[in-house]
């Protein structure tokens, strides 16, 4: 037995003698008591040399875990700041989250807020805008009404004026001596001998207009002269227009029948008109109370008011022409003289330059304006 013994610790020291060389990789072996003590002194510092290199291992695995465990408690400091930090962020975006929203609701609220009152202010403005268009409707009738109105007062006026006569150019206090009732005999007795014996012509008024002379007024105010009928009124201007220059004391005077101010101003319309008519041959007359009456194409035509004129015109070629070509050869006398007159001190417009200034005014009117080309000559 202790032969078997010693060979098999031979054996074991020879397992021990055959291990690397390389003491870190060498294994722990676990040895008996009795085998301890068998062990001679080469195997005993053999097994010491490998406790001792297996401490070191130890302890440097130990050394090596421990930083790894240092390592890993930064770390999971790191991770807890960090969580920390993240929790931190999530409450504030949560914050900011809920004031947004808040936000978003007061928006929501005060859109609502701004719809309602857009709705409230759209229906005040419909209805003001049907207010408005009430009240326009209103104004066209009201100016309908004071447009028939004046219409009517001027028919009134004009009935009222219609025996009388208006003297133009009797110079201011002339009837002193006689009174205007005397002035007026005096201009038949001048003028219309034949007349003036006439007793059925009975003048029943006689005054100036306006009643207050205006100091600065270059002309004499007029004398309106009332008479019994309107038959003699005709008799007496048909008898001026024939006899074309009435005089008072030698001085040229005029008489004209006395309109109102609504039917004189539509008769100097016309009187412009006829002017230009004049001038193609149409013996144009002025109607009473304001009405244009005109030969064309061996036809009397007579006319209420200028639109009817116009779109009469439009079926007129030929009066058409006539017209336009006197409406262009006014802009070409008027283009000379603007070019003759440079560099000259302006004169003082005459009567019949005014009429035709007025007269290329109308065409204007009644054609539009003529976009013909005018040519200039020199």
């Amino acid at each position: 037995m202790p032969n078997n013994k010693r060979k098999n610790r031979g054996n074991k020291n020879k397992e021990v003698t055959m291990t690397p060389s390389n003491e870190k990789d060498t294994p722990i072996q676990d040895y008996e008591d009795d085998e301890i003590e068998e062990m001679q002194e080469a195997d005993l510092k053999k097994l010491i040399r490998t406790l001792r290199s297996s401490q070191k291992q130890i302890l440097e695995l130990q050394k090596s875990l421990m930083d790894k465990i240092e390592n890993l408690s930064r770390e999971n400091e790191i991770l807890r700041r960090n969580q920390n930090e993240t929790k931190q962020l999530v409450q504030q975006e949560t914050g900011i989250v809920t004031e947004v929203k808040n936000s978003i609701d007061q928006m929501k609220n005060t859109i609502e807020s701004l719809t309602n009152r857009m709705g409230e202010a759209e229906e005040r403005i419909s209805d003001l805008e049907d207010r408005e268009q009430e009240r326009i409707q209103s104004d066209q009738r009201k100016e309908e009404e004071i447009r028939n109105l004046k219409h009517i007062v001027g028919n009134l006026q004009d009935t009222i004026k219609k025996p009388n006569i208006r003297v133009l150019g009797v110079p201011e206090g002339m009837e002193r001596e006689k009174g205007l009732e005397g002035l007026f005999s005096e201009i038949l007795a001048e003028n219309f001998p034949g007349l003036e014996k006439d007793r059925e012509i009975l003048l029943q008024e006689a005054h100036r207009t306006p009643n207050k002379h205006d100091q600065k007024r270059s002309s004499p105010r007029h004398v309106v002269i009332k008479l019994s009928t309107v038959k003699h009124k005709e008799k007496i201007l048909k008898c001026a227009r024939e006899k074309r220059q009435i005089t008072l004391r030698g001085s040229p005077i005029r008489l004209t029948a006395d309109f109102s101010s609504e039917t004189l101003q539509a008769r100097r319309e016309w009187r412009d008109i006829a002017q230009v008519l004049r001038e193609n041959n149409c013996q144009p007359r002025i109607l009473y109370p304001a009405k244009l009456s005109f030969v064309n194409e061996g036809e009397i035509k007579t006319f209420h008011c200028k639109q009817k004129l116009k779109e009469f015109v439009a079926t007129r070629p030929a009066l058409q022409r006539c017209l336009k070509m006197c409406y262009t050869q006014k802009q070409r006398n008027t283009v000379i003289n603007m070019k003759e007159g440079k560099g000259r001190k302006p004169r003082k417009e005459t009567s019949q330059q005014k009429i035709t200034g007025n007269s290329k005014h109308i065409l204007e009117l009644i054609f539009g304006k003529w976009q013909g080309k005018v040519t200039t000559y020199h």
